[in-house]
Protein backbone atom coordinates (compact mmCIF):
# COMPACT_ATOMS: atom_id res chain seq x y z
CA UNK A 1 0.00 0.00 0.00
CA UNK A 2 1.44 3.59 -0.75
CA UNK A 3 -0.12 5.25 1.39
CA UNK A 4 1.00 4.08 5.02
CA UNK A 5 -1.84 6.64 7.53
CA UNK A 6 -4.40 5.00 5.30
CA UNK A 7 -2.84 1.55 6.21
CA UNK A 8 -2.68 2.24 9.47
CA UNK A 9 -6.36 3.57 9.82
CA UNK A 10 -6.99 0.10 8.19
CA UNK A 11 -5.15 -1.85 10.95
CA UNK A 12 -6.93 -0.07 13.31
CA UNK A 13 -10.21 -1.76 12.41
CA UNK A 14 -10.93 -4.99 13.46
CA UNK A 15 -11.86 -7.17 10.34
CA UNK A 16 -10.80 -9.83 8.71
CA UNK A 17 -12.42 -9.60 5.82
CA UNK A 18 -12.98 -7.44 2.27
CA UNK A 19 -14.41 -5.35 1.80
CA UNK A 20 -13.84 -2.67 4.64
CA UNK A 21 -15.25 1.04 3.46
CA UNK A 22 -14.84 3.70 5.96
CA UNK A 23 -17.59 6.70 5.27
CA UNK A 24 -17.67 9.47 7.46
CA UNK A 25 -16.28 7.40 10.57
CA UNK A 26 -18.74 4.48 10.06
CA UNK A 27 -17.10 1.44 9.56
CA UNK A 28 -18.89 -1.50 6.73
CA UNK A 29 -17.66 -4.75 6.44
CA UNK A 30 -17.99 -7.01 3.76
CA UNK A 31 -20.63 -5.54 0.81
CA UNK A 32 -23.66 -4.28 2.47
CA UNK A 33 -25.56 -2.73 -0.41
CA UNK A 34 -28.61 -0.76 2.00
CA UNK A 35 -25.78 0.43 4.75
CA UNK A 36 -23.39 1.94 2.23
CA UNK A 37 -26.27 3.57 0.31
CA UNK A 38 -27.99 5.13 3.89
CA UNK A 39 -24.18 5.90 4.72
CA UNK A 40 -23.69 7.79 1.12
CA UNK A 41 -27.79 8.97 0.79
CA UNK A 42 -28.30 7.24 -2.23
Amino acid sequence: MDDPSALAELEAIPAFTTPVTLIDGEVVVGFDRGKLSELLGI
